[in-house]
């Protein structure tokens, strides 16, 4: 089984300075590139549970639970892709860590 430790590490460390964040950083766009990122998670590990069927969409839930919301979907993600290939792993990583520098930038 693979070892998605360094993919909850990420996740957890985006979320929670989206928690911290104040309402002007989230209204600037962070708020807005965190949901993009969600879904993005929610979407491979929909596709790595069910190939073949479309991936439903997270829905926008407001941006207090957006931190949440990337949190519980990169989760998922991580338990999806405990049997996958590395490089999916790394590729997960990569994403989250570029969604976190595109939205606090």
């Amino acid at each position: 089984m693979l070892d998605t430790t360094p993919l909850i590490l990420a996740v957890d460390r985006f979320a929670d300075r989206l928690r911290a964040a104040p309402q002007s950083r989230l209204t600037r766009g962070a708020a807005a590139c965190a949901l993009a990122a969600a879904r993005e998670l929610a979407a491979r590990a929909q596709r790595a549970e069910r190939p073949g069927e479309t991936p439903r969409e997270l829905p926008d839930a407001g941006m207090f639970v957006v931190g949440d919301q990337l949190a519980v979907a990169g989760r998922d993600l991580a338990v999806a892709l405990e049997t996958a290939p590395s490089r999916e792993l790394d590729e997960a990583v990569r994403y989250v860590e570029e969604a976190a520098a595109r939205a606090f930038a």
